[in-house]
């Protein structure tokens, strides 16, 4: 048996290919989705090792061309819930005795696959389901889930290293054990890279988990299973089903031995989640963890010493990059009269240049919304502006479902700075712009930090004094803060990922925070000569 302390590869973040005209990656990932989106697929559930199929079957389909069937998913109901359940109780005392050095050699092996041999499928896969174009699945579905998985043995390995300090005769130690129980993930759609991390990070610390992931994320969350279990993952240790929520909490929530649950969704699904733990807790063997990342609505906010074309150009990235669909995008922004024609001007060259339409054609920046609910939703936001008074569209505000759930990028100007576009999260392709007076600064300041939520938000200032003020004054509006760039885009290992008020526990995914969560600490001293008298000096 070894008795080496080992150190991990040092993590890097993995680059990002750029899939140019000409370039090799960019014929393989072309040639992967060809191929792929011609090979109907059949999805199983993967329930302690076993590859599981109810004959229920549910169809896939692009959102970008829902009319074209990718193949189909076997929903299951409670009772695979239940056998998920059991199957992780079955793993855990093996995999939480597993070596640390072993349990991250797994996801390491995973990284190195998928920055390899399954780049183009996972890439591919994201692209098809999930209607991302080649960049943003890259920085997706590659990087970010290399990166996660890279970093996080890194972090683990930091997290048992550090131990506590010992007096004469006496050897204090701290071990890190994984919960008492099974853990719950429940991931989103609009990130592949999340819908791995949020069932593999548990994991890597030595927990058993019953992953459900969202319908429309289904196609590439079975290509991750695939990788995990090329990497050698042993069976039973993540549980992969496709059961309503509803069925999913009836028998989670009311298990013994549930420890914890790592969400990114909805800040109302998360609420009630919340709600029916705390009527269940005398249920619990322990406590449980419950760690969540939820909803946005994100600002930009310049100052009259800003540069109008950086503001601009963060506008069109932020709010417009994966058509709006991601937690972080920019949704709000405050503009001051002065800028505004320059910003103005140079929002309409940028958005008017945009091209829309499938990922399969790279030369489109903007691709289609998830379904026909979540259009719907944007549809309607969009109509409540044109239907309003106090807002007005300037940019975009056109729509079609024929083909593909198919959202114009859209900028709506609004009088009220209480407008509803201005204070509801949309997550679309929709940005609301406030145009104040530069006498407002200090109240527009407290516009942007009157918000219930506080995930992403941006400042633009040339002024430093200005900028170390504004950085205090919203102090408490966003867990992840930019000046003079984008609220998007942040990058495991640099800018941990997460936000409070309602968007969150701030758990920061990305960081040593959030592996802690997914530990129960014992403390351990030992005294090498021990006493044997009870009498202390002091009573002589």
């Amino acid at each position: 048996m070894s008795n080496a302390i080992f150190k991990t590869p040092i993590a890097t973040n993995e680059p990002i290919l750029n899939y140019a005209p000409g370039s090799a990656e960019r014929k393989e990932l072309q040639d992967t989705v060809a191929k792929m989106k011609a090979t109907p697929v059949d999805v199983p559930m993967y329930i302690g090792g076993k590859e599981v199929r109810t004959g229920n079957t549910v169809s896939m389909h692009p959102p970008y061309d829902h009319q074209h069937n990718l193949g189909h998913f076997h929903k299951g109901d409670g009772s695979h819930v239940k056998m998920a359940i059991d199957a992780a109780l079955a793993a855990k005392e093996s995999w939480a005795n597993t070596s640390w050095e072993h349990r991250a050699s797994v996801f390491l092996k995973a990284a190195e696959l998928i920055a390899g041999p399954y780049r183009a499928k996972l890439n591919g896969a994201t692209m098809l389901a999930q209607s991302k174009n080649a960049f943003q699945a890259e920085i997706d579905s590659a990087c970010e889930i290399i990166d996660f998985f890279r970093y996080n043995v890194q972090f683990m390995r930091q997290i048992y290293t550090e131990q506590p300090e010992s007096g004469p005769g006496v050897w204090n130690k701290l071990e890190y054990r994984p919960l008492e129980g099974f853990v719950f993930a429940l991931t989103p759609f609009n990130f592949t890279a999340i819908a791995g991390n949020l069932p593999a990070a548990p994991a890597m610390m030595g927990n058993t988990v019953v992953w459900k992931a969202a319908d429309t994320q289904i196609y590439s969350a079975r290509v991750i299973m695939e990788i995990l279990i090329e990497a050698g993952l042993p069976d039973g240790v993540i549980n992969l089903v496709y059961v309503g929520g509803q069925e999913a909490g009836d028998v989670i929530f009311s298990h013994r031995d549930f420890a914890g649950i790592h969400f990114t969704g909805s800040t109302a699904v998360f609420e009630n989640i919340w709600k029916t733990i705390g009527n269940n807790i005398s249920t619990y063997k322990s406590y449980p963890r419950i760690v969540g990342e939820t909803g946005g609505k994100d600002f930009i906010i310049a100052h009259e010493s800003a540069d109008p074309i950086q503001i601009a150009t963060a506008i069109s990235r932020g709010a417009f990059e994966f058509q709006g669909q991601k937690c972080s995008a920019a949704s709000r922004a405050y503009i001051p009269k002065s800028l505004w024609p320059a910003v103005k001007e140079r929002l309409e060259i940028d958005v008017k240049s945009f091209k829309m339409g499938s990922p399969e054609d790279f030369t489109n920046f903007v691709n289609a919304v998830i379904s026909e609910k979540a259009f719907d939703s944007i549809a309607n936001y969009i109509d409540g502006a044109k239907n309003s008074s106090d807002a007005e569209i300037i940019l975009g505000g056109g729509y079609d479902k024929s083909k593909g759930y198919f959202i114009e990028p859209t900028v709506i100007v609004a009088k009220d700075p209480k407008f509803t576009t201005m204070c509801e999260e949309i997550f679309g392709p929709v940005i609301t712009i406030f145009v104040y007076e530069e006498n407002d600064f200090e109240a527009t300041l407290d516009l942007v930090d009157d918000n219930a939520y506080a995930l992403t938000g941006a400042i633009f200032a040339k002024d430093r004094i200005v900028i170390e003020h504004m950085c205090k004054r919203l102090v408490n509006a966003a867990g992840n803060f930019y000046i003079n760039d984008k609220p998007t885009g942040a990058v495991v290992g640099q800018q941990p990922f997460g936000g409070a008020r309602k968007s969150g526990t701030n758990d920061k995914a990305g960081a040593m925070q959030n592996l802690m969560r997914w530990v129960s600490a014992r403390t351990m001293k030992e005294t090498f000569v021990t006493p044997t008298d009870y009498r202390y000096p002091f009573l002589g």
